[in-house]
């Protein structure tokens, strides 16, 4: 049985992105997965890496939960929308503040090297856009992309990464919304 963290980056509850998220649990449950899900926005935590890694802050209770949930998956669903080109303020934060040397990677001494502490799991990221995914691609180079699946996830060992575009957001229709949520259920059920 494969174990999926669901980790749901927009701060408002009535979002689509909310209904991404179930869809992808619903799927994924129906294929027989163990899910447990962090909404970041449910979080009581400090998003401000205070003192960026000169001093260590110690962790909130939630942001431990959330640890311990992410340890525990084989597989993480990131769902999250773009802004500006990027991740929402409180993800970037959660990512900050979770993210750490020592939990999620560790430099080796005196190396330009380091080792991956979360190798072995394997993550999607979807994500709901205002323009189609290519334009993002091509026109953008995809920054929210490359800061999560590269710089963060990559980083630690998580591979592959796979990327699901949701869009445009903005002038979607109902039917058009419900293909989105069929096809990220059908996700689910495979566990991608």
């Amino acid at each position: 049985m494969k174990k999926i963290a669901i980790i749901n980056g927009h701060p408002n509850k009535e979002s689509f992105n909310f209904g991404v998220a179930e869809a992808y649990k619903n799927g994924a449950i129906e294929a027989g997965a163990e899910i447990k899900e962090i909404t970041i926005a449910e979080l009581k935590f400090n998003p401000n890496l205070q003192f960026g890694y000169q001093k260590r802050m110690e962790l909130e209770p939630d942001l431990l939960n959330a640890w311990e949930i992410i340890q525990w998956a084989d597989h993480l669903v990131w769902v999250h929308p773009v802004w500006w080109g990027g991740l929402p303020a409180l993800m970037k934060g959660f990512i900050d503040r979770l993210f750490l040397p020592g939990f999620a990677y560790k430099y080796r001494e005196n190396s330009l090297w380091w080792d991956k502490l979360l190798a072995g799991k394997t993550a999607h990221i979807i994500t709901t856009i205002d323009q189609p995914g290519w334009y993002y691609r091509l026109m953008y180079g995809r920054p929210s992309v490359n800061q999560l699946k590269k710089s963060t996830l990559e980083f630690c060992g998580i591979k592959p990464v796979k990327v699901t575009y949701l869009g445009i957001i903005r002038t979607s229709n109902e039917e058009q919304r419900r293909k989105w949520l069929d096809k990220v259920a059908e996700l689910g059920r495979k566990q991608r």
